[in-house]
């Protein structure tokens, strides 16, 4: 990739840090972080961690596991993590803070049997909006993205198309993007789309999207069904 050549032609040092978004305090997610950028010149920072759920489901059917793992990982930990980077920007009077959140909450009315992911896109979008303008008179800009579909792990995408980016596409319009609109969709294809989707009114979008994940979660529990039967009837015969 051009930005891992552009590395090893600047010869820029990196230092890794591993921290558990997932399970560790606020406290110790932060505390590791300024442990390792102390004698950094930090001048960007991106807040990309991210998960979502499994499969589409209703509030009442998501445990109490993953309702913490969504909320510290995609709300708390880009918080926290942005509170241990600051303070060194704001010594310099410079940098530039881009939180990762998401078109549902951008471009959709609702986001129905996702409504705790969609949540925790909603308060990166906020949270960004809010210190944008505490700090931007300081040289400091802060963004949030509101990309759709990108073939990515988390959306199960497998292959690239113009409703879908690639992962290197996103990052290429992405990084292009940094510094401008502080609530930005950095592709075209994304845009478009978004053109399309505004034209129709939201009772139309609510209803499909609602029908659309509906049918995502009964194709999924119907697996489950076959799943269950297959290893019952296994076990019977043994």
């Amino acid at each position: 990739m051009r930005f891992v050549q552009d590395l090893v032609t600047c010869k820029v040092d990196i230092k890794n840090v591993v921290v558990d978004l997932e399970k560790w305090s606020g406290q110790e997610i932060s505390k590791a972080i300024e442990g390792v950028i102390e004698e950094l010149d930090v001048g960007i920072l991106i807040n990309n961690a991210g998960v979502s759920y499994p499969n589409a489901r209703y509030f009442h059917e998501v445990d109490r596991n993953m309702m913490e793992s969504l909320i510290k990982v995609n709300s708390e930990a880009a918080t926290w993590v942005t509170r241990a980077v600051l303070p060194a920007m704001l010594k310099k009077k410079k940098g530039a803070i881009l939180n990762m959140g998401s078109g549902s909450v951008a471009v959709l009315p609702s986001f129905p049997l996702f409504a705790i992911y969609a949540a925790t896109k909603a308060y990166l979008g906020m949270f960004s909006k809010c210190i944008n303008l505490e700090y931007k008179h300081q040289g400091i800009d802060v963004q949030c993205q509101v990309p759709l579909f990108v073939a990515t792990k988390m959306t199960r995408f497998r292959k690239s198309s113009f409703l879908i980016a690639s992962p290197e596409m996103y990052a290429r319009a992405s990084v292009r993007c940094i510094g401008y609109e502080h609530w930005s969709m950095p592709l075209c294809s994304h845009s478009v789309q978004r053109l399309l989707l505004d034209a129709l009114p939201d009772a139309v979008l609510d209803w499909c999207t609602h029908h659309f994940f509906r049918r995502l979660r009964l194709k999924r529990l119907e697996k489950e069904f076959l799943r269950a039967k297959g290893r019952a009837a296994a076990a019977a015969q043994t």
